[in-house]
């Protein structure tokens, strides 16, 4: 496999840009065979390294580590306060409205109690194909920035499959066949949600650090 991309380094902190279809760590559920986002970095820089935050295996994007335990749990604090800022970029099913928020709580699993989960989200771009996907005889999508309030688990898959405009490429909350469509036709076989921002005040000198990675070239280039 290639080496990561590293996007930000100073001595505290570390960002890269993670390819879809790699974990961010090991998990109890995956096989552990499989390669992950802290086994490579820690190789790669050959020091050891603090996930801050979660990205689903099949999202690309910023990924942050702290290179400390000290920073790790400052940048935690961040984010429990809500004073890091994401956004997201993502392909939709359907034409999703100009711009407004997703208030919908959310279970961690079927056990927990809901909790409060937010996501604004702003059309970008909309596109109508004439191809007959489902029901109806054309195909509509939309490009859509998201920017989620919390942080819940899969939060933004569920919150636009909640609202009927799933993400394409989305194997569990998702569309099938508008799947199988882009897969065949666009060569588009992953979820299409990319974390294109990340900011927040650095623990260290409190100047603003501003992380982005532009979401993939084919995804702009189809609409």
């Amino acid at each position: 496999m290639r080496p990561l991309q590293i996007i930000y380094q100073d001595q505290d902190i570390i960002a890269i840009n993670k390819p879809s279809g790699v974990l961010v760590h090991k998990t109890k559920i995956a096989s552990q065979d499989l390669v992950n986002c802290v086994d490579l970095l820690r190789n790669q820089i050959l020091q050891p390294v603090f996930p801050i935050h979660r990205l689903d295996r099949a999202t690309s994007g910023v990924l942050l580590f702290a290179l400390n335990s000290k920073i790790a749990k400052q940048l935690s604090q961040l984010f429990e306060q809500r004073k890091i800022e994401k956004k997201y970029v993502a392909i939709t099913r359907g034409y999703l409205a100009d711009e407004g928020e997703i208030d919908r709580p959310l279970k961690k699993t079927p056990q927990h109690e809901p909790k409060e989960a937010f996501t604004h989200y702003k059309t970008l771009k909309t596109m109508e194909l004439p191809h007959a996907v489902g029901k109806y005889k054309t195909a509509r999508y939309s490009l859509v920035e998201l920017k989620p309030k919390t942080g819940r688990r899969n939060q933004i898959r569920r919150h636009l499959r909640g609202v009927s405009h799933p993400i394409i490429g989305d194997t569990t909350h998702g569309d099938s066949r508008h799947n199988i469509f882009f897969k065949e036709h666009f060569k588009l076989d992953r979820l299409l949600l990319h974390a294109e921002e990340l900011s927040f005040n650095h623990p260290i000198h409190l100047k603003k650090v501003n992380l982005s990675i532009k979401s993939p070239k084919k995804w702009l280039e189809i609409f």
